[in-house]
């Protein structure tokens, strides 16, 4: 219902949540040449990229990233930086999970001030990830995006990510048909 009504134009509808990516990797396994393996440290500890991001069916991307932990604070200040920016005639549905920051008391004194900015949230189901398409962002990059040697620095792997996320809508698109 809320992508009919936004395909008929009532409102954009994005998809909210966080993700993380270190040299921890998160690829199992990787294919090469037989002879010549990948060969990538395995780090028991790395720095940690957190990116918060806002996705419509549509290409569009607005994402927030920091090397600190993610806090309800992060979190706002995300949804602060969104509201900024989105055309203010429009109405903005985001679509979000069930995270302890997403509900917590000083998250929900802020959404009175979003919806003056014509901007309304919608709760998931509990447990229901396969519904926030954003997932599908992050598990694309993280799997099949990003080149296996973005993990040797912890640098070049910020990077990378900033790359893949910049040239989302663009260069790079998923089809969530």
């Amino acid at each position: 219902m809320l992508q009919e009504s936004e395909d008929q134009g009532e409102h954009e509808l994005y998809y909210f949540d966080e993700s993380g990516f270190s040299q921890t990797s998160s690829v199992p396994y990787a294919w090469s040449p037989v002879g010549k393996p990948w060969e990538v440290t395995a780090y028991s500890h790395s720095h940690r990229l957190n990116v918060l991001g806002f996705l419509s069916r549509t290409g569009k991307l607005v994402y927030h990233t920091t090397t600190e932990s993610v806090t309800t604070e992060t979190v706002i200040e995300a949804f602060d930086q969104f509201v900024a920016q989105k055309d203010p005639d429009a109405f903005a549905i985001v679509v979000l999970d069930n995270a302890s920051m997403h509900r917590s008391k000083a998250f929900k004194r802020k959404i009175l001030e979003w919806m003056s900015h014509r901007v309304h949230l919608v709760y998931l189901s509990a447990y229901s990830p396969e519904l926030n398409l954003i997932e599908i962002l992050w598990r694309q990059v993280k799997y099949h995006w990003l080149p296996i040697d973005a993990y040797l620095s912890f640098d070049r792997l910020c990077d990378a990510v900033h790359r893949q996320l910049r040239s989302y809508g663009t260069e790079r698109t998923i089809n969530y048909a």
